[in-house]
């Protein structure tokens, strides 16, 4: 046995640290937080296409999976936990689901996190998944107000509570050269307004077309 392996061993047997998606006992806990059969699972999830008429700033937006059972676990354990081994794995699966969006796109742009919120939780997850996607990575927002998590507020509040809340992050290099095309990262999208709100930024900065892509996609029934 390697080295690797019995560390592994070792760590499941006297640590038994839980799955993040369905806190089984890890065997190969220096692998991630997630078992090889919850990965498995979420390789078989149909993934989730939209397309927007052409008044609407997202054309088109494509989702891993539903935000629930297994997906949810992991999310909550990347966000809340701080398990960052889940976003190697993660921004993979969602390279591999979003490839339609992805290929012809010229960057991708990861939804950002208020600097509070974000220093608290020491990363911005959307960052992170971004990372992994194999496109440039171009952060060219900023958040400018501290908002309430989506999740957590009404259907009829999440517009409101993200409307202003983006702006254009100063960044080196001329707008001169505007991306033509951009695919927006985040985890989570619910109503889709997170989203909107910074396509109508980067729109009114001159991106012809922005796309979205997310490890999970609330329920319409649920939002």
């Amino acid at each position: 046995m390697s080295l690797r392996g019995l560390a592994n061993q070792l760590l499941s047997t006297f640590f038994e640290p839980p799955c993040a998606g369905c806190r089984q006992r890890l065997l190969h806990p220096l692998d991630g937080a997630v078992c090889d059969e919850c990965w498995a699972n979420l390789a078989l999830a149909v993934p989730l296409h939209e397309h927007f008429p052409a008044d609407q700033a997202v054309a088109s937006a494509c989702a891993v999976d539903h935000y629930d059972g297994r997906m949810k676990e992991i999310l909550h354990a990347l966000k809340y936990d701080r398990r960052r081994t889940i976003s190697p794995r993660l921004g993979a699966l969602m390279r591999e689901r979003g490839h339609a969006l992805l290929r012809d796109a010229d960057v991708v742009v990861p939804v950002p996190l208020h600097p509070r919120r974000e220093y608290e939780r020491g990363f911005n997850q959307a960052d992170d998944l971004a990372s992994h996607l194999g496109l440039p990575v171009a952060r060219l927002l900023r958040r400018v107000r501290h908002t309430p998590s989506q999740i957590n507020l009404p259907r009829e509040q999440r517009r409101a509570n993200v409307r202003h809340a983006f702006a254009l992050a100063q960044v080196t290099g001329s707008w001169l050269q505007v991306p033509g095309t951009v695919v927006l990262v985040d985890d989570v999208a619910t109503t889709g307004a997170t989203l909107d709100a910074c396509a109508r930024v980067l729109k009114a900065a001159g991106v012809k077309e922005v796309r979205a892509l997310t490890a999970a996609r609330v329920d319409r029934g649920r939002r």
